[in-house]
């Protein structure tokens, strides 16, 4: 099933709107892409399809400079590595006040970031809630990519929840993040159809095929 758009026109006048810290963001050029960066937890599929595209695609106008995880165990960061781009795992901090925690984590994502001199963050199975103080300093600047059609089955379980829910159609959602749980706006989704015969495996794996065409047509179209 095909993409939906939802006010097409929206979506490239949002994405250069202003932001609290970082201002407009530009236009990317082949010469001159977007710098962008992408957080992963795991396999690193969703990011290994944005960089392949990126790099078979010099006119989309954004590159990938960095992927970071927090996770030690991620095999997404082998997969960035033979495909050319930098990575740097960033822990969280042993500190049991989870707030302080939270926070000295980012502090460390944010010096990473400005090292790489990055304009916008792509959330890829992420598995972090970012805090509202970081969503203000990249207001905008923050995509996410979910995979159910938001609003419906936000959160960390959205196959599992899907098929409890007995519907019959699911799919991916690119989204801005806020300081919600997957609850900013929308900027792109593609559906497919949930079978009778689905577990959480087999559907989570249908909507990856599409999630892999969607978040780079998205971004295709913000860095216009």
């Amino acid at each position: 099933m095909g993409a939906l758009f939802r006010r097409p026109q929206g979506v490239y006048t949002v994405a250069r709107g202003m932001t609290s810290e970082l201002g407009p963001l530009r236009a990317g050029s082949t010469s001159d892409p977007i710098r962008c960066a992408i957080l992963i937890s795991g396999s690193g599929s969703g990011m290994q399809a944005m960089v392949t595209h990126q790099q078979t695609h010099l006119e989309c106008g954004h590159r990938t400079m960095v992927v970071i995880s927090d996770q030690p165990d991620a095999s997404g960061l082998a997969k960035a590595e033979r495909l050319g781009i930098p990575t740097r795992l960033i822990a969280l901090p042993e500190e049991t006040d989870r707030s302080t925690r939270r926070l000295q984590h980012e502090q460390q994502i944010q010096l990473l970031l400005e090292e790489h001199e990055v304009e916008l963050i792509l959330l890829s199975g992420y598995m972090r809630l970012v805090s509202p103080e970081f969503v203000d300093r990249w207001t905008q600047r923050v995509i996410n990519i979910h995979p159910s059609l938001l609003p419906m089955f936000p959160g960390a379980h959205a196959p599992r929840d899907v098929l409890a829910a007995g519907v019959e159609v699911s799919g991916c959602t690119v989204h801005y993040v806020d300081a919600g749980m997957d609850s900013g706006e929308i900027l792109g989704q593609r559906r497919v159809p949930v079978f009778t015969d689905d577990d959480e495996s087999s559907l989570a794996e249908r909507v990856k095929i599409e999630e892999h065409q969607l978040y780079p047509e998205v971004i295709d179209r913000i860095a216009m």
